[in-house]
This record gives structure tokens, sequence and C-alpha cells, in this order.
């Protein structure tokens, strides 16, 4: 083999299948023959077109990197089919990891997150030959189907919480949300409002626990959590009613969207922000700079995310026990929305 190779420079195109039948010393369909039913080629035969597969890199579909490697170079992930910032930038950013470092990804997108059909989206890429799978799980009822996975698949989460059954990556709520609860305590503000995310939701019970601890640890009155659905209809309806109270001087809303239907609600009801009430979101998404007033805000790195259980997956894949989780932390973005307490009278 190594007689075939010499005196050739570098080549200035990808090797295609009569490259490989040509170093080989075979015909092309003897190759295609042992990329796609190796059983029916000679073991001398098949080793020498192997042979040639890697001297030339030669990659024409996953058969081949299977065959050479024990892998297929392709990754499966799960998501909650979903247009909210939060999860469809991080599948973008896990996708994109993935790609860089040369894998294909193929994507199951579910209406709902749980035991049935989480098991069903990872049977369904193990019949695809994945190398492992990625599972977006930020809901409460997706638990349940991590903990009944096949055996031997390496399996990484996103969001799935900090009790998580398997390998995670995720943004530590906790963290970003005392962050928020502590900034509009140091302006003066007597307590802080939340509006929560929906009550299924892993990221909003992080982020209703970072608030509350920090209200209870510095003594303040713990209001009654709001629970809206991530949409800036709810924050409006639920703005609509905190507006009407002149207690209210400081909010903190579970993410940017709803911070937006609050920031709406407040200027219907004559109440400036920040001169009156201070707003906070989190995501930091794109548009919350142009909000107004520009939006204070917590920054979830998605891209850290997706890098952190991207490398967890590697980590499974190879068999090594690695981390069992990995946080990524969040940082607090002040803009023009959140200001000093109004002076009492």
């Amino acid at each position: 083999m190594a007689a075939r190779s010499e005196g050739r420079g570098p080549r200035s195109r990808p090797a295609v299948l009569g490259d490989v039948a040509a170093l080989a010393g075979v015909s092309a369909m003897t190759v295609s023959r042992v990329l796609n039913a190796p059983d029916r080629v000679r073991a001398e035969t098949r080793e020498r077109v192997l042979a040639a597969v890697r001297e030339l890199d030669y990659w024409p579909n996953s058969a081949a990197r299977r065959l050479v490697t024990g892998r297929s170079g392709v990754l499966g992930v799960v998501s909650i089919d979903t247009t909210l910032y939060g999860p469809a930038t991080t599948l973008y950013r896990i996708e994109q990891a993935a790609r860089l470092s040369g894998y294909s990804v193929s994507i199951a997108s579910l209406s709902t997150l749980h035991r049935s059909s989480i098991q069903e989206a990872v049977h369904r890429l193990g019949s695809q030959s994945v190398d492992g799978v990625v599972i977006v799980a930020p809901h409460e009822s997706a638990a349940d189907g991590l903990l009944h996975l096949p055996p031997g698949l390496p399996v990484v989460a996103v969001d799935a919480g900090y009790d998580s059954p398997v390998p995670v990556a995720m943004v530590d709520q906790r963290a970003g949300a005392a962050r928020a609860t502590r900034h509009l305590l140091s302006l003066g503000h007597e307590t802080v409002w939340h509006l929560g995310g929906p009550v299924d939701w892993i990221d909003a019970s992080g982020r209703i626990e970072g608030w509350r601890g920090v209200l209870e640890a510095a003594g303040r009155p713990v209001p009654d959590p709001l629970r809206g659905d991530w949409s800036p209809r709810s924050g409006y309806e639920l703005g609509r009613r905190l507006a009407e109270d002149p207690s209210v001087t400081a909010i903190f809303a579970g993410n940017d969207q709803m911070a937006l239907g609050v920031l709406r609600a407040l200027r219907e009801a004559g109440r400036r922000v920040p001169e009156d009430v201070s707003v906070v979101g989190f995501d930091d998404m794109p548009e919350s700079a142009y909000y107004c007033p520009p939006l204070t805000t917590v920054r979830q790195d998605f891209r850290e995310v997706g890098r952190h259980a991207f490398h967890l997956l590697l980590d499974q894949m190879a068999g090594e026990p690695g981390e069992s989780r990995r946080l990524v932390e969040p940082d607090l973005v002040v803009r023009e929305s959140t200001g000093a307490a109004p002076r009492a009278g």
C-alpha cells in the first residue's frame, strides 16, 4: 500500500470512489461492496480497501465511517418543538458545536416531553445508528423518561435540572435569578415581585428558588409568585394586576418576553419605568436592548451550554466517567429599566 502512495503530493480535491479503487487495486464495484455489504468480500480484499479509505480520508457516507472507526459520525438530539428563545437557541448551539467538530446531527422534535415520547424518539434515533444522544429536557415531566433509556447508548441532557439522572449541561438558573433579585434590592427596593414561568418547566422552578432564597436571606417579604406561560400576553395580563398595587416597585420577570408585556401594562397604567417601577427580565434576547426602555436582564450563554453538552457526550462515547454536571454561570446585563426605588410619599 505504501509503495502506491509514494511520490503523491497534496490532493487538490477530495478523494472519490475511483481513487480508493485505484489505490487498493480493485474495481469501484468492489469498493462499493466493501462499504455497503462487507460480508460479501474476502477479508484480505476488505482490509486492503479499508486501508485505502483511511489513507485517502474518504468518507462517502456514514457506512464508510462506521466500518473504519466504529462510529457513524451522527449525533441525535431530542428536543421539544418550540419557538421559545431559550430552548430554540440551545438546540441551535448544540447542533453548531457538533457540526464544528465534524458530526452531523439528526433531530427529533417532540410536541411534549414525557417518558413514552422520549423513549420513542431515542429508539428512532438509535435505529439510525447515532453515536450518542443529547436530550434537551426543560420539563419536569421529562425526568421519568431520562430514567428509562436504553443501556449502552451514550446520553446527556440539557436543562434537566440539578438532580438529572444522566450527565447534564445547564445554565445555573438559581444563580441568575439571585443576581437579578440582589440587583433590585441593592437599588433600595423593599422586595421584588416575580412573574414565573409554567409550573412544569425546570428553568422556571430554578428561577423561583433563586429569587425566593435571596429575599429570605435578606429578611424581606416574599410575595407569592405569579405564573405566566413565557408569552408577552401573559406578562401583560399579570403586569396589569401588579400595576394596580402602588407598593409594587420592583418586578423580576421569568423571561424577556413576559417582561415586554409587563412594560406595556405599566405604561398603560401611568407607572413609569424605572422611576416608579424597576423591571428585570431573563434571557437577554437580541430585542431586549431595544425595548422601551432597554431591558435589564440575565444573559444565558447558550454557546457554552451547547459546547459543554457536546463534550459531555464525547466523554460518554469514549467510555470515560467525566463530570456529571456542568453549570454555566449567567451574567446580569444592566440597562435602563432598573433604577433607585422611589422615595416613600
